[in-house]
């Protein structure tokens, strides 16, 4: 029973969205009026609200502004015109269109999608062609001969190196002296 007497009160409450704007018009700001006024207006016109009134009022506020009912401008709510710009959503507005401005190239032949193909080898390819019906020899190639030009040394087999690193190199006494 004591259900049924809570919900009579809420029953007779008009809408939240039409208590709203009811209270916008009424208050009639050029500055537009606030949460805190639009809730006053509201307790002092309907009397009995429910407990959660301000959760809900905060609700419908936010409801009617995304759904561009109701402008929110240096926290104050004012009732959206015929004439208020349309309301936009998040990120960066998309390019206007120009019908008068021309394409700077025309959509004939799409860029061609992915890596260009190499350049062909003509020596190779006829080298690969050549190549073809003999067996591969297995396991790893040999080595390729150095060409042997002008200096003694350069045919010699460089100093092998040791692993890890190399030591210290002692200072002789006559330096430090100095």
């Amino acid at each position: 029973m004591a259900t049924e007497t809570e919900e009579a009160p809420r029953s007779a409450l008009p809408p939240y969205p039409e208590m709203i704007l009811t209270a916008l018009k009424t208050l009639n700001d050029k500055n537009g009026s606030n949460k805190s006024a639009i809730s006053k207006f509201i307790e002092s016109k309907h009397g009995e609200l429910p407990e959660s009134h301000s959760s809900l009022l905060t609700a419908h506020l936010a409801r009617m502004k995304e759904g561009g009912e109701l402008i929110f401008l240096k926290n104050n709510y004012f009732i959206a015109g015929p004439g208020s710009p349309p309301k936009r959503g998040r990120g960066r507005p998309p390019k206007p269109k120009d019908g008068s401005a021309p394409d700077p190239k025309p959509p004939s032949s799409p860029k061609p999608r992915g890596r260009p193909p190499k350049a062909k080898d003509v020596v190779a390819e006829a080298v690969a062609k050549a190549t073809s019906g003999m067996p591969k020899s297995r396991g790893r190639p040999p080595k390729k001969a150095r060409d042997e030009g002008g200096d003694a040394d350069a045919g010699a087999a460089p100093a092998k190196k040791g692993r890890g690193r190399p030591p210290k190199v002692k200072a002789s006494e006559g330096t430090e002296e100095q």
